[in-house]
C-alpha cells in the first residue's frame, strides 16, 4: 500500500509579487527550491497563512539568493503581496518506507525570504 506524505515544506515565506498576467505557476528563489529539495515543474501545494486560501499549481526556478516568491497567473488573485504562506510538495511511498521518512523542512526569515 502506498500513501502521500510531505516530502518538502516551505514554512512561512513572504509573497514578493503576485503576477496576474503571467502564465500560471510560482516562482521560488533557487536556493529556498534546493534547501527544501524540490525541483522545476515540480507540483505544490500552497497554504496563505494571511487569508486561508490553498492552492495547487507548479514551481518556476527563480534567481538564486534574491528571495523571489512570485504567484503568477490565476494564482495572483489568492494572495497580495507581503502574504505570508507554506509551500508543500507530497511524495507517494510505500506504508513501511513512509514510517522512517524524513521530510526537507525549511524555515526562512520571513522577512526576506534567505534561510537562516
Amino acid at each position: 500500500m502506498n500513501i502521500e506524505v510531505v516530502k518538502s515544506k516551505i514554512h512561512k515565506a513572504s509573497v514578493t509579487h503576485a503576477n496576474l498576467q503571467y502564465i500560471g505557476s510560482v516562482t521560488i528563489d533557487e536556493a529556498l527550491m534546493n534547501a527544501a529539495n524540490i525541483i522545476e515543474n515540480e507540483k505544490v501545494q500552497i497554504v496563505n497563512i494571511n487569508n486561508g486560501e490553498r492552492l495547487e499549481t507548479y514551481v518556476i526556478k527563480g534567481e538564486r539568493n534574491t528571495g523571489v516568491l512570485a504567484l503568477n497567473g490565476a494564482a495572483a488573485r489568492k494572495v497580495a503581496v507581503g502574504d505570508v504562506v507554506i509551500i508543500m510538495s507530497y511524495a507517494s511511498m510505500d506504508f513501511e518506507e513512509a514510517k522512517n521518512f524524513n521530510p526537507s523542512l525549511v524555515f526562512p526569515d520571513t522577512a526576506t525570504n534567505r534561510i537562516v
